[in-house]
């Protein structure tokens, strides 16, 4: 009872504590990004402070331009969205009268209470106003990034003072923040070529929007298994507005080959294995840090996931937490071998 006590308190402070935990959940998220490129420049005989400086900057230019490309057209689509939402409606009325005419006698009116194609365009706008007030706050985030960079330089020597077994602790300390920078650079990287190839797919069949869609699938490539899913529905509902019939298709047929190619075929050869989470581990930190966090702690919450089970993997004592955190066939395959 003093556990479940605990772990509700807890919880309800990190809800109450969103304003606070998700800013400095971010900056611990780009922190770790630019790690690698900081301990580039550090090998290659550049001071520490110059290059935290120069990683900060290339970091704010190159979120000015996302912003500057991305922020008219997340504007235009939010002021259109009634819009689009009408002639959904319209659309979803269309398709139960041609049922009808086929003979299937449908309850319409109950079926619109629950099924809602519009209801994933709303959701799909709201994510973006929300994470767009999050990174608002982008001088405290960048200040908190600073400190990270400045304080994991000497972070080493920390760990040499404060545990007697420091060779080992740093060494188990190093590999598996290794494992953390190379599944978050490697993830970044291609999740960043899934909303290029999605913009330019967008862009030639006429998608409205297509530099947005291509960043909301960036992000949410973050979260295997269905976050593709979830990226597409708000354009392929789009293209039907737009275009129609055929034009949902070819969008479809769009985001169905993107995560073929990359997700089944270029992503496990760079990821490697043995980085698969469990399905109902991802719907579980879905519904868990959405609640507390909100649509940002979704975005963050399989990174953050994918984090403690690498933490937990380089520890013998929790490492069974970790496989069971894994795939299925994560583990079948190491049963195998």
């Amino acid at each position: 009872m003093i556990i479940l006590a605990s772990f509700i308190i807890i919880v309800t402070g990190i809800h109450y504590a969103a304003f606070i935990i998700i800013p400095f959940l971010l900056a611990i998220f780009i922190a770790i990004l630019c790690t690698p490129p900081q301990r580039f420049l550090i090998n290659k005989g550049v001071h520490p402070t110059l290059a935290v400086v120069i990683v900060l900057t290339l970091l704010l230019i190159g979120a000015t331009l996302l912003a500057a490309f991305v922020g008219a057209s997340m504007n235009d689509f939010i002021v259109q969205l009634p819009v689009y939402q009408n002639q959904l409606e319209v659309k979803t009325g269309d398709f139960y009268t041609v049922l009808q005419n086929m003979g299937l006698e449908l309850p319409a009116k109950d079926l619109r209470e629950f099924i809602k194609p519009d209801i994933a365009m709303t959701f799909a706008a709201n994510t973006l106003k929300k994470l767009s007030a999050a990174l608002t706050n982008m001088f405290l985030i960048s200040l908190t990034v600073v400190f990270i960079l400045l304080e994991a330089s000497g972070f080493k020597h920390k760990i040499h003072l404060a545990f007697n077994n420091s060779d080992e602790s740093i060494e188990s300390f190093e590999r598996f923040m290794t494992s953390v920078n190379n599944y978050l650079a490697i993830k970044t990287v291609i999740s960043l070529a899934t909303g290029f190839v999605v913009s330019v797919g967008l862009l030639m069949i006429g998608v409205n929007h297509a530099i947005l869609w291509g960043l909301v699938a960036f992000l949410l490539n973050f979260i295997p298994n269905i976050g593709s899913i979830l990226a597409a529905i708000p354009a392929v509902l789009l293209a039907l507005i737009q275009i129609g019939p055929g034009g949902a298709f070819m969008t479809a047929m769009l985001y169905l080959g993107v995560n073929t190619v990359i997700g089944n075929f270029l992503e496990p050869r760079f990821m490697g294995q043995g980085l698969g989470l469990s399905t109902l581990v991802v719907f579980m930190s879905l519904v868990f840090w959405g609640a507390m966090l909100g649509p940002v702690g979704m975005l963050l919450s399989i990174p953050l996931t994918m984090i403690l089970k690498l933490a937990l993997e380089h520890n013998e004592e929790t490492k069974w937490i970790a496989i069971l955190m894994g795939s299925g066939s994560e583990a079948k395959k190491k049963l195998e071998g």
